[in-house]
């Protein structure tokens, strides 16, 4: 095998620019069901293009398990080559128009007081949306099936399926995990194995074909939107898939099943960290000729503008732990970087897209010297950046580099000046008293500095104590002014969120992937402190003064 590609990958162009990043799950809307949807995706991207902005973004919308082998985690798929149907606006279906069934069924008392439960409800539940739409995209599919005339509809899908043979397969597979009710490792050995037939699951198997065909559409739709607003996809790669999932099943080569990934023990995780998934075979999916991982890309980037790789440094090593043991008993694993960075390279040449590597935390000088060799951007974020040093307090970002004040596994910029962080650590007892007052300690000098920093640079007023929202403002503005070629902006941060959408290390003990933005997308589009900040943001990243001011 060769691969020949370019020695860097594709560029953001000479010009800065911003974006706005929010979980779509997270993202409501009057006319969603409780959790956001694809039209809500599409609604937010011209909102942001119509601001300036030029990207959106947002966690995996990958396949999940949302049904009996439950996982919410955008990070913990049930294939990197898929979908995930819960995201679909059923109501913009073409199908609807011709099943009075599935027309009866929207208009149910029953149905619009679910989801009525659903809006109002303070956590987004995934399981009972995934429930809902099925409840109508079943009926959807089965009219679609039925109808035994030729029509367009039906050679679009027959396309699709022709373009797509995999997702037969995967249609077969999710059959079968709910015919069983198990991973397929707990599966008699046939299907086990591989080898699945029609086990009167024909009907659960058209369902999974059709959402699929759905998603692709829908995709598609709100990716044009997206792009004729100027503001393109920004999609994240997640570094492995559920065990149980169809990649594990299908691509048993390129996984390694009696191992988990993780990492090691340090200072916050001091037992080290289990994350569940089988990493990947290095020698696997070479032999394949990377053909898997080629798939995944691709999957993505026929949409995507831009691509975050998390945990990047997965592509030069990762940190396996064997089945049984604790995350204290793992090892470093070696993959073969130089062909992984190739392949990216051809990808993003293909369709223009940047790559943005998840470089945060203890990670080797070869990885970040690799990066800047290939052209991956770096991912920057303030906090980090910190040296409690009033006269230079804030590290500036590299200039090829995704700059922001968090990522969604860190707390809302309000939340780490407030030390909501600290306090989830020493309640976790991940932090004990004395560490705890030592990293108080820090924090304060921190912030200190970084106040007496902006109101010498003119960002913050020369009196009074400023209020979390200056804070957030002057931070955002000193990114915006800097040598970054992006910023992504968390729109929680311009409402002072203090509360974390994920805190790692944890699973029932904090409500991960499941909180709701405290505001729908026409409230918050409408505010004035929101709608002047990225307006003053806009202005800074295509050259405004030094200050601040527009």
């Amino acid at each position: 095998m060769v691969i020949s590609a370019p020695s860097r990958m594709t560029s953001t162009g000479p010009n800065p620019t911003w974006g706005a990043f929010l979980p779509l799950y997270a993202l409501r809307s009057d006319r969603s069901w409780g959790i956001g949807d694809l039209t809500d995706l599409g609604d937010l991207a011209e909102w942001v293009g119509g601001l300036g902005g030029e990207i959106v973004a947002t966690l995996p919308i990958v396949a999940g398990f949302l049904d009996e082998l439950f996982d919410r985690s955008p990070y913990s798929p049930a294939s990197r080559l898929f979908w995930n149907e819960v995201h679909l606006d059923v109501t913009r279906i073409p199908e609807v128009s011709r099943s009075p069934r599935a027309r009866a069924r929207l208009a149910s008392p029953a149905l619009r007081g679910k989801i009525d439960a659903l809006q109002r409800a303070a956590l987004v539940d995934h399981r009972q949306a995934m429930a809902l739409k099925r409840s109508v995209l079943e009926v959807l599919a089965e009219s679609f099936f039925d109808e035994s005339e030729p029509s367009p509809r039906r050679n679009s899908f027959d396309a699709f399926v022709s373009a797509n043979p995999a997702v037969r397969d995967y249609a077969r597979f999710r059959a079968a995990c709910e015919r069983h009710r198990s991973p397929w490792f707990e599966w008699p050995t046939r299907e086990r194995e591989g080898r699945l037939e029609s086990n009167g699951d024909d009907r659960v198997a058209r369902y999974h074909l059709y959402v699929q065909w759905i998603a692709d559409e829908q995709m598609a739709e709100t990716s044009d939107r997206a792009r004729r607003a100027g503001a393109g996809l920004y999609f994240d790669f997640p570094l492995g898939v559920n065990l149980a999932a169809y990649d594990a099943w299908k691509e048993r080569d390129a996984f390694v099943l009696g191992a988990s990934a993780g990492a090691p023990p340090d200072s916050f995780f001091v037992s080290g960290q289990d994350w569940g998934f089988p990493p990947m075979h290095p020698e696997g999916i070479r032999e394949q000729g990377y053909r898997y991982l080629i798939a995944c890309f691709r999957h993505l980037l026929r949409h995507a503008s831009v691509l975050r790789i998390d945990h990047v440094m997965g592509l030069h090593r990762l940190y396996w732990i064997p089945s049984g043991m604790d995350a204290t008993k793992g090892a470093y694993v070696r993959y073969r970087w130089a062909e992984l960075y190739a392949v990216l390279s051809l990808e993003s040449a293909h369709t223009g897209a940047v790559i943005v590597g998840e470089d945060l935390g203890t990670v080797p000088g070869y990885v970040r010297r690799a990066m800047a060799k290939h052209g991956l951007h770096r991912t920057y974020v303030l906090p980090n950046a910190l040296t409690g040093n009033s006269r230079n307090a804030i590290k500036p970002p590299p200039r090829d580099s995704l700059a922001g004040l968090n990522t969604h596994d860190m707390a809302p910029f309000a939340g780490f000046w407030r030390e909501e962080d600290i306090k989830i650590r020493l309640e976790r007892g991940w932090l004990n008293e004395g560490s705890a007052r030592a990293e108080r300690k820090r924090r304060r000098v921190q912030r200190r500095a970084l106040v007496k920093y902006f109101t010498r640079t003119g960002r913050l007023p020369a009196r009074g104590n400023p209020s979390d929202r200056q804070i957030v403002e002057a931070c955002l503005d000193e990114l915006a002014a800097g040598p970054a070629r992006m910023l992504v902006v968390n729109l929680e941060d311009l409402w002072s969120e203090t509360k974390s959408q994920n805190v790692p290390g944890t699973v029932d003990e904090y409500p991960n992937w499941r909180r709701a933005a405290r505001y729908r997308l026409h409230e918050f589009s409408r505010m004035p402190r929101v709608t002047r900040t990225l307006s003053r943001l806009d202005a800074l990243r295509r050259g405004g003064r030094r200050n601040g001011s527009a």
